[in-house]
């Protein structure tokens, strides 16, 4: 595995400090990343090191010359450690077999052994026992107590007592509790596959007479030139052939900023083209790039535990030298092998290892049976223990398609030429809005041909062009009037009018006068009052809105909704400046938004949740995603992390609990070593059923809506 500098930035503060990133040539496993996570931690001068396993990149913080040595020194001995092999295909990150035999030792257990001579039944058992002897072996030669050990004792203390019953229903047990834990990670990794994939179907081609032409993703091959602009997702793995663009580069490095991309430049699937153009000759596409990227997810949700599971999974490790502890005082104490066994064969570590996953992975996979793809465990916690909700306003609380309702020209312009010129700059980006104004255009057969020069989007503002000499800008009031320095006021009784109805203005200027508005309607969701209400009656202390339109429109929307705090003419900064000081302040909030300049709040959330018909940005951004628009989706992701974390802590005094008493009946010898053997596995059984129940009623089927009804 061999690495090599991508970027480097020395003499940072004026001193020998630097920042440098390097690259392997194929993505690392999580086992590698974490390892070399810490070895470059260990180094002294070394700070803020980030591992991304995805694209094997690495980057860290220097002190001086010396440190950055140090750092390339650990960095070329790994070059001489080949890599462990990274899975091609998803069914490579579970094994090959189901574990345990999938129903056979039922089967067996059952129905073959009690027919089968005394000898053959002492065979069968040490046959059976075997496999959890070997993994126990393997955990100890590996310096590792851990519960493989446990059970290869509790294995061994049955045979060396010639109990080769007890043998065999330990073997039964813990084999369907492989089993069971297999097949709901199967079943969570299927459905996380399935709600992941890249969904782009589309793309658009450059010809070589400079025409472009959408074609399906599948028919795009090598060195084909892909054009992709604003607010739209790198559908290929390539290199930038023309343009420059800011690519926000979050699900593949965690860098929440975008970063500059221009001719040469390398930039890869999955990734949201923020502002600009880029033409990108095509490195690699289609189902390989697109599984590749389903993969690198699916392990990375694998790492981001909960905090809870963590927890648990700690305190499992902890009560394996506990129980062997005991389990040599009571006979030491006893000398009685019977005693000893009854400790050595119940142990808390089984049920609090197994329960607490399989509670987490069945609830992401509920989740996505739902119409939410919750992207790690760790998020369903944050969900539960988020206190302040804030939404953003346009295409989140209202409809994703908001409808022109009027067209205002200024004195000494046409209404339809206002409106002809609008669509034709808005027509080159995704927003809703800018669909809204090309609808209306088309809806009025007004034709915009292609006259201006290159359109220049300035996030959260608008846009900008010229035409036939003229200087044009589009967008919000803030942009024309304190950007651009446009005076509106010739148009105040008409702004002041539309505002009043709670409708949203966007404003033209030309040549820094104002040529009109148009006044968009912006439809509350049908949903959203109810939501806002049902969710304050779950826990949420504080509910804000957040909107980039003028005071009287915010409080119009908010009060329709039910929001009695909101803060209007917010910038997409000042966006995440509001996350960031609510969190400062001890919120935990859950950010809910739609658009390209939502991103940096949703990445400074305590958790982001993006609607589906939102931008690519803000769906790769988030760490939960409603797949259906409907904001009640918000309703059940609560109830789904409430239940979640509710049946981890009954499973956990359940397993506590029971254990207990199973242990101090052992020791009392009020249980046979065998019935207490079963009982502490039925228990373990018992959680992780418990865990996998589903904690939302069945999902309703969609009912097909009929073309030509509203």
């Amino acid at each position: 595995m061999s690495f090599c500098i991508i970027h480097e930035l020395q003499g940072l503060n004026g001193t020998a400090a630097g920042r440098m990133r390097v690259r392997a040539h194929r993505p690392l496993p999580l086992s590698v990343t974490a390892d070399l996570t810490r070895n470059l931690d260990d180094l002294p001068g070394i700070s803020g090191v980030r591992v991304n396993p995805r694209v094997g990149s690495v980057l860290f913080f220097y002190a001086d010359q010396q440190s950055r040595l140090s750092a390339l020194r650990l960095l070329a001995v790994r070059d001489k450690n080949p890599v462990p092999h990274t899975p091609a295909v998803t069914s490579e990150l579970l094994p090959e077999k189901t574990p345990g035999g999938g129903l056979l030792p039922l089967l067996r257990f059952f129905v073959i052994r009690p027919l089968l001579p005394r000898i053959w039944r002492m065979v069968s058992s040490v046959m059976a026992a075997m496999p959890f002897l070997l993994k126990g072996v393997a955990s100890l030669l590996h310096g590792r107590l851990s519960v493989d050990v446990l059970d290869a004792a509790a294995i061994a203390a049955s045979l060396l007592m010639r109990d080769f019953r007890t043998v065999s229903v330990l073997t039964l047990l813990l084999g369907l509790g492989e089993t069971l834990e297999y097949w709901t990670r199967r079943r969570s990794l299927d459905s996380l596959t399935e709600s992941l994939a890249l969904n782009v179907d589309s793309v658009w081609l450059l010809g070589k007479d400079g025409t472009e032409a959408s074609v399906p993703l599948g028919q795009v091959q090598k060195d084909d030139l892909v054009v992709v602009r604003d607010g739209g997702s790198i559908p290929v793995d390539g290199i930038v052939e023309e343009g420059c663009a800011l690519v926000n580069q979050s699900s593949m490095t965690g860098e929440p900023l975008g970063v500059p991309r221009a001719r040469g430049a390398a930039v890869f699937a999955g990734t949201v083209v923020e502002e600009g153009r880029l033409v990108i000759r095509v490195n690699q596409v289609g189902d390989g790039t697109r599984l590749r990227q389903v993969i690198s997810f699916i392990e990375q949700s694998e790492a981001l535990k909960a905090g809870i599971q963590g927890k648990t999974e700690r305190l499992a490790d902890l009560a394996v030298p506990f129980t062997f502890a005991l389990a040599a005082l009571v006979w030491l104490i006893t000398r009685n092998p019977m005693r000893a066994a009854s400790v050595l064969l119940v142990d808390y570590s089984c049920a609090l290892k197994l329960a607490t996953p399989l509670a987490v992975l069945a609830s992401m996979r509920e989740g996505a049976r739902h119409g939410m793809v919750i992207k790690g465990g760790r998020y369903l916690e944050a969900l539960c223990e988020a206190d302040t909700l804030i939404f953003d306003k346009t295409g989140t609380l209202t409809n994703a398609s908001p409808r022109v309702v009027d067209v205002i020209p200024a004195g000494g312009y046409q209404r339809d030429e206002v409106l002809r010129i609008m669509a034709c700059l808005e027509e080159h980006f995704p927003h809703p809005v800018a669909r809204a104004v090309v609808r209306k255009a088309q809806e009025e057969n007004l034709q915009h041909e292609e006259e201006h020069a290159q359109v220049e989007y300035v996030v959260a503002h608008g846009v900008a062009s010229s035409l036939h000499g003229k200087m044009l800008r589009v967008g919000s009031r803030h942009y024309i009037e304190h950007d651009e320095g446009v005076d509106v006021s010739p148009m105040a009784a008409d702004i002041a009018r539309q505002t009043a109805l709670g409708r949203s203005l966007l404003y033209l200027a030309e040549d820094g006068a104002l040529a009109g508005i148009l006044a968009i309607e912006d439809p509350l969701r049908p949903e959203a009052a109810a939501v806002v209400k049902t969710l304050r009656g779950m826990g949420f202390k504080r509910v804000l809105m957040l909107t980039g339109d003028d005071e009287r429109t915010a409080r119009a929307v908010a009060a329709r909704a039910g929001i009695t705090e909101f803060r209007a003419q917010v910038l997409p900064t000042d966006k995440a400046a509001v996350v960031r000081e609510l969190t400062d302040s001890g919120c935990k909030v859950l950010m809910v938004g739609d658009g390209i300049n939502d991103a940096p709040a949703l990445s400074a959330s305590h958790v982001g949740v993006a609607m589906s018909d939102g931008t690519d940005l803000a769906r790769e951004v988030a760490n939960v995603l409603l797949t259906r628009a409907d904001l009640g989706g918000l309703i059940e992701a609560r109830r789904l992390a409430d239940g979640t974390l509710r049946r981890i802590h009954m499973n956990f005094a359940a397993t506590l609990t029971l254990n207990s008493l199973f242990l101090a009946g052992g020791l009392f010898m009020v249980l046979a070593p065998g019935l207490s053997a079963l009982l502490h596995n039925l228990t373990t059984l018992g959680v992780s059923l418990n865990a996998m129940r589903p904690h939302l009623p069945a999902p309703k089927p969609q009912t097909p809506v009929m073309e030509g009804r509203p």
